[in-house]
């Protein structure tokens, strides 16, 4: 009877499960960035070229 009480305040005991869930949400979010961001890096990339060719062009043209 001991064994069974023991057993039922292991299973009812939820004390780690916020940081189970917070590890997950983690490993989630890490997981979205690493897909996210080399397709972004290019864009982003592309972007910053443009702006630096229009800036240097704007930058001739008054000289």
């Amino acid at each position: 009877m001991k064994n069974l009480l023991c057993k039922l305040r292991i299973l009812r005991d939820t004390r780690g499960q916020d940081l189970i869930e917070y590890a997950l949400m983690a490993g989630f979010v890490a997981l979205a960035a690493a897909a996210i961001l080399p397709g972004l890096g290019t864009s982003i990339s592309t972007i910053f070229s443009k702006v630096a060719s229009v800036v240097s062009e704007a930058a001739s043209q008054g000289s």
